[in-house]
């Protein structure tokens, strides 16, 4: 089978870029896979892993690449965009990997030129692992990739839709399209909120007087480890994050601390229904997750345990 593109350039060479690197190589995706970083040690070290053609200039990188991607922290697209949009091929098609993405669209949007097509997109994948190293092929397989292309586009438009799904269903994911506006408060839900409360129980438990940090390191739990899992994921992209959508964040927040007084009201009554009915549907919903195919039902979250 054909490439979908005979060459792609990656701006940015995280978790996300290196795997996008790693898979468009892997599964034929592209041809060839050009990178720049603005950073000289990731650029060292993308080299010295063998993950593409690397540039020391953002320009050079994109020149005669009929793919673009920004795989930069949300609050740098803006910037990243503009730093190579004077080296962009007429008809390219430029997208981003970021979590948010109105505020992606307002920057991005503004600052290509006119001649390329711009398809914000999100895939909905990641680790905890960040730089260079971290990126494998297989990040994408049966994960999704959120599309939001932009409204009153010319007519070649839609084909540069197309064919970037097509793209992103070779590298193994399955692809939805959706508005900029849903796509934040749906991410908002199912991704930013969580993180946001990982974040803030770890942080809690380090403040707490009443327990020392060695015994909340020592006698970690499932649950308490499994926070620290996602508390250790980037946090100058987590602060973009929360920065860009923080609209939608706000109103789910508002939400959350709702539910949260009325459940601190059922333990501090004793009204045992009320507890034991919230976290059946919650049951439930784990097992929903695990139909779909976004976790494995093996136990402790498919991680060996050590031996004994």
């Amino acid at each position: 089978m054909p490439a979908i593109f005979d060459r792609i350039a990656i701006l940015g060479v995280g978790l996300i870029g290196a795997s996008i690197a790693r898979a468009a190589r892997e599964y034929g995706a592209a041809n060839a896979v050009a990178l720049y970083d603005a950073n000289p040690d990731v650029r060292a070290r993308a080299r010295a892993l063998g993950l593409g053609e690397v540039f020391d200039d953002a320009e050079m990188a994109v020149g005669n690449a009929e793919l673009v991607v920004l795989a930069v922290p949300v609050g740098t697209m803006g910037p990243a965009a503009a730093a190579c949009s004077s080296g962009l091929k007429a008809g390219a098609v430029v997208t981003d990997v970021g979590s948010v993405k109105q505020a992606v669209v307002d920057a991005v949007a503004a600052a290509l030129p006119a001649n390329v097509h711009f398809v914000p997109g999100h895939p909905l994948a990641g680790t905890e692992h960040s730089g260079p190293d971290a990126g494998f092929a297989t990040l994408f397989h049966n994960r999704w990739q959120i599309l939001t292309p932009l409204p009153d586009q010319d007519a070649a438009y839609p084909a540069a839709v197309d064919r970037l799904e097509a793209f992103w269903r070779a590298l193994g994911a399955n692809v939805e399209r959706m508005d900029a506006e849903r796509h934040d408060v749906v991410l908002a839900v199912t991704s930013h909120l969580p993180h946001l409360i990982a974040f803030n129980i770890v942080a809690m438990a380090e403040d707490l007087e009443s327990v020392t940090e060695s015994e909340v390191v020592k006698y970690s739990a499932s649950g308490f480890r499994d926070f620290t899992r996602i508390a250790a994921s980037d946090p100058t992209m987590w602060r973009d994050v929360f920065l860009n959508n923080r609209d939608a964040v706000l109103e789910v927040l508002g939400r959350f601390s709702e539910d949260l007084a009325a459940l601190q009201r059922a333990i501090r009554w004793g009204e045992g229904d009320t507890l034991f009915d919230l976290f059946d549907r919650a049951r439930r919903m784990r097992r929903e997750v695990i139909d779909a195919g976004q976790d494995t039902p093996a136990p402790n979250w498919g991680r060996d345990e050590p031996s004994s």
